[in-house]
């Protein structure tokens, strides 16, 4: 990410657009001036800036052929059967404990993990699982994780289910036969 000094490659090609139409009409030594110059601003390389300027266009390109997939369906499985074993947590905290978890999850019989499998979860990165769980997240029935407010909304005349208020945190408690919101601690029958 580039700092506030720092052009982004947006502004970076804007600015060589700007500075083709003075590099086309120069000579010689004002193309060499120029080339210095744009080399300072924009921090690209003195042959990059040639090849873009004496290229078809100035515009972005596209990726031709897409990127293959890295890591298989086998690995998008076990990911996804380990956030679900973890209750859904973030990527960034995921991570980390993947390929333990996973090897946890194999020793049960809960999953089936290869050798080839186990290696791609000790390399893959926080930003390839995020990506992962986005297709996934959507189809997650969840509940809500504002608070006991809105938790309150949803369990509201389920019976058995009681809030206790023993600290600054709710605690929710199977007891009796309609849901309520207690203020003082009382423990779980």
């Amino acid at each position: 990410m580039p700092t506030s000094d720092e052009m982004t490659i947006d502004e970076r090609r804007k600015y060589v657009k700007l500075m083709a139409e003075r590099y086309r009409k120069a000579k010689r030594r004002e193309r060499s001036e120029l080339l210095s110059e744009m080399e300072q601003v924009s921090k690209l390389h003195r042959k990059h800036l040639i090849r873009l300027l004496n290229g078809e266009s100035l515009e972005r390109k596209k990726r031709s052929t897409p990127r293959s997939r890295t890591y298989g369906v086998e690995v998008e499985q076990v990911v996804l059967r380990v956030w679900e074993s973890l209750d859904y947590i973030c990527a960034e905290r995921l991570t980390p404990s993947l390929a333990r978890m996973a090897k946890h999850l194999a020793s049960f019989g809960s999953l089936v993990l290869t050798a080839e499998v186990e290696s791609q979860l000790a390399t893959i990165s926080p930003a390839t699982v995020e990506r992962m769980l986005r297709k996934n997240r959507a189809r997650k029935a969840r509940l809500p994780r504002k608070g006991p407010h809105r938790a309150n909304q949803v369990t509201k005349g389920f019976p058995g289910i009681q809030l206790i208020q023993a600290t600054s945190k709710p605690i929710w408690c199977i007891t009796g036969e309609r849901a309520h919101q207690e203020s003082m601690a009382i423990p779980c029958s």
